[in-house]
């Protein structure tokens, strides 16, 4: 079984090249290479995978998007303490039917969010069986980090997941990091605090 983790675009404008030298807080010069880190999302069918990755990358959200259809990709590139980073997001289908080609895209993944819907219960009922998924598919050589993600934190009055329920399967599961980041693709909460977790926590493992 894998998931054995212990809890514990360049430019020649000189205006994007000191944009290349700001640190993920807007400040201090990157000296070191750019690495690269493999992300998947993981959840059911209509969670707002999608919708987050898009948030994230490109800032944008919409109420309605064309289901996922095996596998998506986007790129992002972030900086943590004085490293550039090169992010690969693959935000892959929930439906069940596409679970059989999810195998080939764990290869070379170095992190995992698994994203569940706050108002729906059987969502979170289900991150187990992603968690399994990821077992079943790396070994503990994979060493992946998977972070636990409530979505439609927006929908407060619709909430069927208590924050409570959540942090206590992350505090039990050893392969998640022990904390879940309740956020909105919608308005944008946590998002960025939610990712950026997951490549901190990736980054410090990889260079131990």
């Amino acid at each position: 079984m894998g998931c054995n983790n212990s809890k514990s675009n360049s430019s020649s404008s000189s205006g994007s090249s000191r944009n290349n030298k700001l640190n993920v807080h807007g400040h201090g010069e990157v000296v070191e290479q750019k690495v690269t880190y493999k992300i998947l999302l993981l959840g059911d069918a209509g969670v707002g995978k999608t919708s987050l990755a898009i948030k994230w990358v490109d800032g944008s959200f919409q109420e309605n998007y064309i289901a996922t259809i095996g596998v998506d990709f986007k790129k992002k590139d972030v900086t943590i303490d004085n490293q550039m980073i090169k992010l690969q997001i693959w935000d892959t289908a929930g439906q069940e039917r596409y679970n059989t080609i999810q195998a080939t895209y764990y290869r070379g993944c170095a992190g995992v969010l698994v994203v569940y819907d706050m108002t729906d219960s059987e969502s979170f009922q289900n991150v187990q069986k992603w968690i399994t998924n990821i077992e079943k598919n790396t070994s503990p050589q994979d060493d992946i980090t998977v972070l636990l993600v409530g979505n439609k934190a927006d929908l407060a009055d619709e909430r069927m997941v208590k924050t409570e329920e959540a942090n206590a399967f992350c505090k039990n599961t050893s392969c998640v990091v022990d904390r879940v980041f309740e956020v909105s693709a919608k308005s944008g909460q946590n998002v960025n605090d939610a990712f950026m977790a997951l490549v901190e926590a990736i980054h410090k493992k990889k260079r131990k």
